[in-house]
């Protein structure tokens, strides 16, 4: 069994959702959504970010983490924002042990709908069709919880295609 942990960056709202995955059994374990003050400086927000994804890894103990590649924005500005929250992402789980897994958007949508131009609803119906104690409150959450699912569904692939 593997405890995995998704994590959907952004800098107004980073969705975290941890999963248990035992080969293709899922199980919900949290979620939730990290919120920065948006009023507050770019540093203390990507500190905020950083302290709260330690406080969940510490609480929760996963064995890996995924994150979501960075979506390009029309402006090059937002871009290299969510870039910076993105790095905390990845570098947070990292610096603590675990290994970091990173999907592309559509391939998360692909794993959990099926398809790589879902929308929001579709993935919230499908996660929780996948995981029905799974109670977010958030698309963020809901989103982090779908990249978790990527993850345990490549990471199974990974693992049947080295044994064959």
């Amino acid at each position: 069994m593997v405890r995995i942990m998704g994590i959907d960056p952004g800098l107004r709202r980073t969705g975290w959702g941890i999963i248990e995955s035992e080969g293709n059994r899922l199980r919900f374990i949290a979620c939730g959504v990290l919120t920065p003050a948006v009023d507050q400086e770019l540093a203390l927000r990507l500190v905020h970010l950083h302290e709260g994804l330690m406080r969940l890894i510490a609480e929760h103990h996963p064995t890996e983490a995924a994150v979501e590649e960075t979506f390009v924005n029309a402006g090059a500005r937002s871009t290299l924002l969510l870039g910076q929250a993105r790095g905390i992402a990845v570098m947070t789980p990292a610096s603590m042990g675990l290994p970091v897994g990173e999907y592309s958007a559509n391939l998360v949508k692909k794993s959990v709908v099926g398809t790589g131009h879902a929308d929001k609803k579709q993935i919230e119906l499908m996660v929780k069709t996948l995981m029905p104690a799974a109670n977010f409150k958030s698309a963020d959450a809901a989103d982090a919880l779908a990249i978790a699912i990527c993850h345990a569904h490549h990471r199974q692939h990974r693992k049947l295609a080295k044994s064959a």
